[in-house]
């Protein structure tokens, strides 16, 4: 297989609030993260994933975007951008954007053109639609973030479709004019040396042209689910046609050398891979999330992984991801000792593992008091546990007042274990988690096996999975006990030395509670 550096490589998202600020005003920006460029090169990941920074109002957090081709000044400038690029590229570091192609800010000039007139040249760069009989709405769609994904526009008459917050009005990418005026944005930043996107829910960029209903969903828990999940999407996401949209993206970015298109995908397996696209003219990498939602235990992560593979298109790379912005910690989610177990698993599956900020620390969910809470999504949708603060809050880098964050007052709190959950304090500590993310990442660029070779599954007990990793003349086996009790080993015990436990001493025979380990030879 062709080499290329998304392929070999980890990337590492930022959400750009939250990872270092540099001004002091409690927010974090891209001069915080050009200082921290370093650390990610020592920490020994090889891409950023950096979330929205263009102009937007911020009511979804730089996911209203007001201009595809600049920066916020809350973040910096273009200066700012072009010397973070440079500094990343100096060390070795691939840059990856957001591209948020489904909607804009209701700020943007294009949708404030659009609403001034139904003969404005701009209307049809949006979705627009007359009310239903009754006046209402033009049918049933719901909006992400709750309520209907329609907004009455008194001076025009007419409804606009939005599938998240009011101001994130959609785009119509069946017009042609729009689609090229995003393109030339893609190859704005790629001029300016960004190595590649990820696209924000590429699967929603096309809706149903005849505007049907949405099915209602058997499986909907009135009062527990989000809203949204009243109806099934079927005329909103994953339109047969969004493979072209996908197809015309990835050809955009091909017309720059070694860049990498990723997309955005809350779907079922059978859907995520078809985003490969026919011959793999798709997406390079269609976002595996599904480690994200699935039970923690050896059986089913084992049948994850076999259904995972042999699901792929021939030639077609895969990905894994543990977290992101949207969804709780890993530690969180299974626990500060399963968090550790996690770590390895994900940086010796198969594929282009994928880190998000503060994982390395075993940084959990900070619970956020409503009345400081944030996120829209909470807000429209409160008390239900859907919020996305807690998992959003600023990287921990010293064990002092602000964290190391910020010398002024971070935008959300910090939590309550700064003291010991941060890099200063761990870097110091050879148990740390931090310690452990080290030693993995360094492994994984020793060992060709663990980069690039096959995935054969050994053994999946009730508390054990164990598969090998096989290629370039090497073989390395990973056992992980998914349990906090002592469990066998399959048998028989690898004959290899033990290159790396999450206990961090070469141990052999019985795996001990919450333990995995990497064997080589």
């Amino acid at each position: 297989m062709e080499r290329s550096w998304w392929r070999d490589g980890v990337v590492y998202q930022v959400y750009p609030r939250s990872f270092a600020d540099a001004n002091g005003d409690g927010i974090g920006d891209l001069a915080g993260i050009r200082c921290k460029l370093a650390y990610l090169a020592d920490l020994g990941v090889d891409a950023l994933w950096i979330s929205p920074i263009y102009p937007s109002p911020m009511a979804d957090f730089g996911y209203d975007v007001s201009d595809y081709r600049g920066i916020d000044p809350l973040f910096g400038d273009i200066a700012g951008m072009d010397a973070l690029i440079a500094d990343a590229h100096a060390l070795g570091l691939k840059v990856i954007l957001d591209f948020v192609p489904n909607h804009s800010s209701d700020e943007h000039p294009w949708f404030r053109e659009s609403r001034r007139s139904r003969d404005s040249v701009f209307r049809d760069w949006y979705i627009w639609r007359d009310p239903a009989p009754d006046g209402g709405p033009p049918n049933n769609w719901l909006s992400n973030f709750g309520g209907s994904a329609w907004t009455f526009d008194p001076s025009t008459a007419q409804y606009y479709l939005h599938l998240f917050l009011d101001k994130q009005p959609d785009l119509n990418w069946r017009h042609p004019v729009l689609r090229e005026a995003m393109y030339e944005s893609m190859r704005f930043w790629m001029r300016r040396g960004i190595d590649g996107f990820r696209v924000d829910v590429i699967y929603h960029v096309l809706k149903d042209a005849a505007f049907r209903d949405n099915p209602p969903n058997p499986a909907f828990r009135e009062g527990i689910d989000a809203e949204a999940h009243r109806f099934l999407p079927l005329h909103t996401a994953d339109l047969p046609e969004t493979q072209g949209i996908v197809a015309a993206m990835r050809s955009v970015v091909d017309e720059f050398p070694d860049r990498v298109l990723i997309g955005e995908l809350y779907l079922p397996l059978e859907r995520i891979v078809a985003y490969y696209g026919e011959n793999l003219t798709g997406a390079h990498l269609p976002f595996n999330f599904l480690l994200i939602g699935t039970d923690w235990d050896a059986p089913t992560i084992a049948g994850l992984i076999k259904r995972y593979e042999a699901a792929l298109p021939v030639g077609g790379w895969p990905n894994w991801v543990l977290g992101n912005h949207d969804k709780p910690r890993i530690a969180s989610r299974i626990g500060a000792a399963q968090a550790r177990v996690a770590a390895i698993l994900l940086l010796t599956l198969r594929g282009t593992p994928t880190m998000y900020y503060g994982d390395e620390i075993g940084m959990h969910d900070v619970p956020i008091p409503f009345e400081e809470v944030r996120d829209p999504f909470e807000l429209n949708e409160p008390h239900k546990g859907l919020g996305r603060d807690p998992q959003r809050t600023p990287m921990r880098w010293f064990p002092c007042a602000g964290a190391g964050f910020t010398r002024g007052k971070p935008w959300l709190r910090l939590g309550d274990d700064v003291a010991t959950c941060n890099v200063a304090t761990q870097a110091d500590d050879p148990g740390s988690m931090l310690s452990l993310y080290k030693a993995l990442l360094r492994l994984r660029k020793e060992t060709p096996a663990l980069c690039r070779g096959d995935i054969n599954v050994l053994a999946a007990s009730d508390a054990v999975l164990a598969y090998a990793r096989i290629g370039e003349g090497q073989r390395c086996v990973v056992i992980l006990n998914f349990t906090d009790a002592p469990a066998p080993l399959p048998a028989p015990e690898p004959e290899g030395a033990v290159v790396l436990s999450t206990h961090g001493d070469d141990t052999r025979g019985i795996l001990r509670a919450n333990e995995a380990r990497i064997y080589e030879g």
